[in-house]
């Protein structure tokens, strides 16, 4: 067998371990910013729980090991002075771990115990295996030994706080072999189709089948870009519980949703190269729309919110997703395309337009994804500039879709709408210099320091030549070493890590960097690219980053900024070919 190459390292505490389809990772994140001693089997069923602790064992002594961990894609391993243990995926829900000199303890998570809540231990007399369940994710985790031997079980069928778990240890060859499953209420015993070398080169083989799919123009001038695609491989799910449909979750840390704007990024980064997941990720919030036309705020295995909505981007995402698949959406796919969103449009012209006005509004920050934006200080039901440029390019997109399928009238409609939208813009929020919010209770209006207020740009091309220098200008007050910050840095409202006051967004970047493109300004364009492209490579793929320094900040293993530094380096050598 050749070999596959071993993809880049990465640091786990960063990045968790884990593979395409499954539920599960490896990671010493246990919960919301927190981190553990020990690396965890941590499922994201039925919300993110830690279940199972991993903890390499002194072979002669018992105690933990001293060991460092080094991960690349398909390959994990805990490595000490006395040995070594491998753990590679066999399957989305089945991991193998493997080790030589060092033995292995795998023990329940350490829960606060109510009386629901917590790991019951036993073995399973059928399987000849080990089984823990979980109340918190209402799955099992089976432990089968497949070489060596069990030194210790303890707990078994225990119940309240008592340890539980087992130890494993090699025999006389000197290694040991053990294979966990996380399954419903059975499965056959485990079989071993496969040997561990040749389970991790299958892995291997996988992401590098992914990455020359997304990723084919990659060299060394995008020296992120295979980690990039690590990071949206290794947070997709395969359809189960309330996703329908194979998902990238925003990440295998705890922002494991998927929310209704942050799933166009990884579509748009996915469309050239795997056009049906790509065209799944588009859809997958849509599954959930509701009778009002309204998509869900967020969707994950066992939850779908309606409290919130999230910006109408999907106009502007659609348009770029049909150019860049590598073949034309069929009849079908376009007229589910339409329906969708135009049920999704008629919401904001309905439910989020007050009577008598030409234009939508926010009932939260939320609504808008910049959650705690300044914009929204003065108050919160407001129209603002941006959800209006978001809804002009949907109705211009729908425009499109009801030529192409003939539905001619309905056409008009939609561009008559889109001109009228944008023309209550200009005449209610436009102030000669800038863009104003407004108030809907008090018809106040106001401007902030937020880069929100300067989302207009995404209209690139429709916006007049005078309108887009002046934003051009304002967007370069943003601009810092690492990026475009989202609130400006010298305003008394910034903070470091505010999230929407300060740090650098991925979303915001691509969609001002192409709204400029698309409107001229193609050296600003340039100019932020190469800033965010830089801050990925030297900082990650974090939810945001500081704007000063550029550390990444939150969730560290976020899709949609992975794809959005896919997007830019594509892009960005694509015009370097030229």
């Amino acid at each position: 067998m050749t070999a596959a190459p071993s993809g880049p390292a990465f640091s786990v505490h960063d990045i968790p371990f884990s593979t395409y389809g499954s539920w599960f990772d490896i990671s010493p994140v246990v919960a919301e910013k927190t981190y553990a001693e020990d690396l965890h089997l941590v499922s994201h069923q039925n919300g993110m729980h830690a279940v199972l602790r991993l903890v390499p064992l002194d072979s002669e002594t018992g105690d933990r090991a001293e060991t460092g961990v080094e991960a690349t894609p398909g390959l994990l391993s805990w490595i000490g002075a006395g040995g070594r243990v491998d753990l590679a995926y066999e399957s989305p829900d089945t991991v193998r771990l493997r080790g030589t000199g060092i033995d292995i303890g795998v023990f329940a998570a350490v829960h606060t115990l109510t009386p629901f809540s917590g790991t019951y231990f036993f073995h399973d007399p059928a399987a000849d295996a080990h089984v823990f369940t979980s109340y918190e994710t209402g799955r099992r985790y089976r432990v089968t030994v497949l070489s060596g031997t069990i030194a210790e079980a303890a707990g078994a069928q225990a119940l309240g706080s008592a340890d539980r778990g087992l130890a494993v240890t090699a025999q006389a060859d000197g290694a040991w072999e053990i294979a966990i499953e996380e399954l419903d209420a059975a499965r056959p015993p485990h079989a071993t189709p496969a040997a561990f070398d040749d389970v991790v080169e299958s892995a291997r083989g996988a992401f590098a089948d992914f990455v020359d799919a997304v990723a084919p123009w990659r060299s060394s001038a995008t020296p992120a870009a295979e980690l990039a695609a690590y990071v949206v491989w290794s947070a997709t799910v395969r359809p189960t519980g309330l996703v329908t449909r194979p998902g990238v979750l925003m990440s295998k840390h705890w922002m494991d949703k998927v929310w209704s704007w942050d799933h166009c990024f990884n579509a748009l980064a996915l469309a050239p190269g795997r056009p049906e997941l790509a065209w799944d990720q588009y859809h997958l919030p849509f599954d959930h729309q509701d009778d009002s036309g309204a998509l869900p705020d967020s969707v994950t295995h066992s939850e779908v919110l309606y409290n919130f909505v999230k910006p109408p981007i999907h106009g502007w995402a659609l348009g770029h997703l049909r150019r860049r698949l590598p073949a034309p959406l069929g009849e079908a796919q376009l007229a589910e395309a339409y329906e969708r969103l135009e049920r999704w449009t008629n919401f904001w012209l309905t439910a989020r337009r007050a009577p008598g006005t030409g234009l939508p509004h926010y009932q939260h920050g939320n609504d808008s994804g910049w959650d705690n934006a300044t914009t929204f200080d003065a108050e919160r039901v407001i129209v603002t500039a941006d959800l209006a440029a978001f809804l002009v390019l949907q109705l211009r997109e729908l425009s499109f879709l009801a030529t192409e399928l003939g539905k001619v009238e309905d056409s008009r409609r939609w561009i008559r709408v889109a001109e009228e939208t944008q023309t209550a813009l200009f005449e209610q929020l436009w102030t000669g210099d800038r863009f104003v919010a407004r108030g809907v209770a008090t018809g106040d209006t106001w401007s902030s320091s937020s880069l929100l207020d300067l989302m207009p740009i995404v209209l690139g091309e429709h916006l007049p030549g005078e309108v887009s220098s002046a934003l051009a200008d304002h967007i370069k007050t943003h601009l810092t070493p690492y990026g475009l910050a989202t609130e400006v840095t010298t305003s008394p409202h910034y903070l470091a890590d505010g999230y929407w006051r300060g740090p650098i967004w991925a979303p915001a970047t691509v969609l001002v960097e192409d709204g400029l493109r698309r409107a001229g300004h193609h050296r600003l364009a340039d100019d932020i690219s190469a800033r965010f492209r830089a801050l990925c490579e030297t900082h990650g793929f974090a939810e945001n980053f500081d704007a000063l320094t550029g550390t990444g900040l939150r969730d560290r293993a976020y899709t949609w900024t992975a794809s959005s530094y896919l997007l830019l380096a594509e892009a960005h050598a694509h015009r370097e070919d030229r």
